[in-house]
Parts: structure tokens; sequence; C-alpha cells
């Protein structure tokens, strides 16, 4: 006798296992603990075979029927449902494995030793982002050039041509990182060359007129946003370092008493190590915020999380917070600020762009000479951090003055 969807809704648990038969091999099994799942029984060269297809009520008495009934059909086409099923959940793990997102991630994991990881944090942002949403799911060999520009072109329409361009060469890396490992025909990253708005790479927004630097400072110093923010805008002006170096710096690279901050070559964009030599004021900042966070990794970390550095636009938002655009002024005009007045005031060339860490041309030789100049720097930080003060202070003694 066949089985009825009352039947089926009112089955209660029993103490052992047992069995409803529906017809033509499907049945319920009910456990023990009271869930009902669906079977369907079947001889395959002369072996019985069980399949389930399903839970119920997940899975209803209609549609196990329909289970049953395909099943049936490839029976009679002289196909094994079990080993079709096994050779469907293969090829959907094969899929996944060549998924344009997992190909990306291997081709991510493949160049970590050489990116620092400060670039490999911003690739994986970026990526996820702005191409695994649209992208992320699909066979990587089936995407088309078109797909990609599309994706891109939603880059370029925020305004952001410098970004679309490098994304699309990150994805012709991904592509032909495929093509290696035999999960893609040929990188259709090439064909979008010159599909994209040209967009020259700007120069970080900065401020270099003195007065306007001093301006700036003060509303640095007036800054009333997270205490561990306000150390980090304090402190950028005078060791004016990468915005992601200075984000991810850790306790253990600096040694207050040397008055040094060591950054390993890691972190580094040319991959050499980098002396920051700390002004008194340098230090003064960096003793007031260790007691708050001097016990975890990370200097300056994360609202959420101690175990991560504050985010990457943190300080661009305590900027325009104070009135600053990032038209006006960025996390990375510091550097530009730094290298104009320090030029102008003029401190040794060589001295200046060691202490930006400019990459060195010739890598065996600047993994040598990254301390070069170091006690012509010691003397131009120090420098450096004093005529900020002058600067923040000028307004106020041109008041005390008049």
């Amino acid at each position: 006798m066949s089985l009825t969807d009352i039947k089926v809704r009112s089955a209660k648990a029993q103490a052992k296992p047992y069995k409803l038969s529906d017809e033509k091999g499907l049945f319920l099994l009910i456990t023990a603990a009271g869930s009902k799942g669906w079977r369907v029984k079947y001889r395959w060269q002369g072996k019985e075979q069980l399949l389930s297809c399903g839970v119920y009520p997940e899975t209803s008495l209609a549609a196990a029927r329909k289970a049953r009934d395909d099943l049936r059909e490839q029976l009679a086409a002289g196909i094994n449902p079990s080993l079709s099923r096994k050779q469907a959940k293969l090829q959907a793990s094969q899929a996944a494995d060549d998924s344009f997102e997992a190909v990306a991630k291997e081709w991510m994991l493949k160049h970590s030793e050489e990116w620092t990881p400060i670039y490999a944090e911003r690739m994986a942002d970026r990526l996820a982002k702005d191409i695994f949403p649209w992208l992320g799911l699909r066979p990587i060999s089936q995407i088309k050039a078109v797909e990609l520009l599309m994706v891109l072109k939603r880059i370029e329409s925020r305004g952001a041509l410098v970004i679309a361009k490098r994304m699309r060469q990150s994805c012709g890396g991904i592509f032909r990182y495929a093509v290696a490992t035999g999960r893609a025909e040929r990188d259709i990253a090439v064909d979008l060359k010159d599909a994209l708005k040209s967009g020259a790479e700007k120069h970080h927004a900065s401020i270099i007129e003195p007065k306007a630097v001093g301006e700036l400072l003060r509303a640095i110093s007036g800054y009333t946003g997270e205490f561990i923010t306000s150390c980090a805008l304090r402190l950028a002006p005078m060791v004016f370092v990468r915005p992601g170096e200075l984000r991810h710096a850790e306790w253990k690279e600096i040694n207050l008493d040397a008055a040094e901050w060591r950054l390993p070559a890691e972190k580094m964009k040319a991959r050499v190590p980098h002396v920051v030599p700390l002004s008194l004021q340098a230090v003064a900042i960096l003793r007031e915020l260790e007691p708050l966070t001097g016990r975890g990794k990370y200097v300056f970390p994360g609202v959420r999380s101690r175990q991560r550095p504050m985010s990457e636009n943190t300080v661009l938002a305590a900027l325009r917070r104070m009135g600053y655009p990032k038209e006006q002024m960025t996390g990375h005009g510091f550097r530009s600020m730094a290298s104009t007045l320090l030029n102008e005031q003029g401190w040794n060339k060589d001295a200046i762009e060691r202490q930006l860490a400019h990459g060195e041309r010739n890598k065996v030789r600047a993994a040598y000479n990254y301390a070069e100049h170091l006690p012509e720097r010691r003397r131009m930080m120090q420098a450096w951090a004093d005529y900020l003060d002058k600067l923040r202070e000028s307004r106020a003694s041109a008041v005390r003055a008049a």
C-alpha cells in the first residue's frame, strides 16, 4: 500500500528505526531520534543497492517519488544511479577547485613570499570586493573577456581608473596561472589591454606650504576621536613612512630606549630592512600609547580586534573628519610633505631618499646599505620634529606677540 502525506507526517519515532514503504522501491526510514529520510532500493547487476533521495519534510512525498522515477529512468538507460551521483559530486568538487576564486587564492598563496604582507592584504581585499562577487564562483575556463570587462568597468565607473587597470593586470596573472596549471586555455585579460580608460597614476594629495602644514598639525592636536587614531595621526608626519607600514607597526620592532624603529624586509616595498630614527617627540607619543597597546602585537590595533592592525581607511577618515578631503591630504601625503620641505631646507638628498625608503635598483647593495647615512638621518629626524613643533605653535606665538 502506497504512502500518503498524512501517514508520512504523523509517523512517530520508536525505540528502533523502522521503515514505511511506498512503491517501486521507495520507502521512508524513521530513526529512533525521529528524523525521516527517503531511500530507494534497486538492483544493479544482480546486487541490491540503496540510494538516499532527501530528508522529510524538506523533500516531500511527491518530490521523493520524482527522484525515484528519475533513478528508474537511469536504470532503464543502463546507468548506475549511485555511480552517476558520485561522478556528479566529483565534477562539482572539481568545478569548485577550478573556480576563479579558488585559482586566484592559489595564485596569491604562490606569490605570498614575494609580496609584503601589506600588499598581499590589499590584493586580497580588492579581489574580494571588486572581482569575486561577480566572477568568483565561475569556472575560470568559462569566463569570457567581455564578462571580465564588465566587472572592470564597474571599478572604472566609480572613478578608480588606476585600480581598474591594476585589477586587469592582476586578473591576467591569475589567468596565466590557470593556464600553467591546466585549468584555462589562455589569458583573456590580455584582450582588454586597450579597453579601459587611460588613467595616469595620481600623486597623493599633500600639504606642503609651511603655514598650511601648521594648520594641519594644530587640527591633529585637537583631534577628539579614538586615542589610538590620535597617536597615529600625531606620529605620521614625524616618521613619514608609508601608511601601511605605520598601521602594521609592531611593538617588537620598536626600541624606545634606542629611539629606533626597525622594519623587517618583508614589510617593505623594496624588500629591504628599514631604520626609522625616532625623535624625542615620537618617543614621547609611543610611550604615551604603550600602556594601552604595548601588551599586544600591534602599536595601532584595530577598533574591533586587537589581533589586527587598524583599518587602512582610519587615518584618511580622521583627516576627513577634521575637514581635509582626500583631494587635499592623504596618509601618504605626509611623505610628500617631508620630502618637499626637507629638500627645501637643504638636507642631504641621499639621506632623505634613504629615509623615505625609496627602492634601490640594486637589491644586493640595498640590503647592505639600509642603514646608510644613519647618523645624519638621526639628526634630520630630530630637526624635522622640532620644525613641525614650530609650525604647529606658530599661530599661538603670533597671537601672544600681538
